[in-house]
């Protein structure tokens, strides 16, 4: 059985369909949605968000951060950011992996903020080799 899928950013809605499965970048790692799933409000992280489709497509997108419910078989995702995979570049992916390893780590937040960025680049990066 499939359900409703939703992904907003502030510019613009990303995607509307329906899906059969999504696996969603939660804070703290990787949450599978089927239907006729419990109500969930679920904190998003930085990671891979994947849509599969009834027909057997797959579309993945870059997320960081945000927050998705699943009520009543309709999936909502809100995010600060959103870009689908095909729309990445490995080498600016790189880049910006390069730039955040460098960065300074003086203060326990300029520690936090290049493992953020660390992360977002690595996710990017394996995007791009889809």
């Amino acid at each position: 059985m499939a359900f409703n899928c939703t992904v907003v950013t502030p510019e613009q809605k990303l995607f509307e369909g329906t899906i059969v499965q999504a696996i969603v970048p939660g804070h703290d790692g990787l949450v599978g949605i089927l239907t006729d799933r419990a109500p969930l409000l679920l904190k998003l992280g930085v990671g891979p968000l994947r849509l599969d489709a009834a027909d057997g497509r797959k579309d993945f997108y870059f997320v960081d951060g945000g927050v998705a419910q699943m009520k009543d078989n309709r999936l909502t995702i809100l995010t600060g950011e959103a870009t689908p995979a095909g729309e990445i570049d490995f080498e600016s992916a790189r880049a910006e992996l390069e730039r955040a390893s460098s960065m300074a780590m003086a203060t326990e937040e300029a520690f936090e903020r290049r493992q953020h960025e660390m992360e977002r680049a690595r996710t990017k990066q394996a995007l791009a080799q889809r």
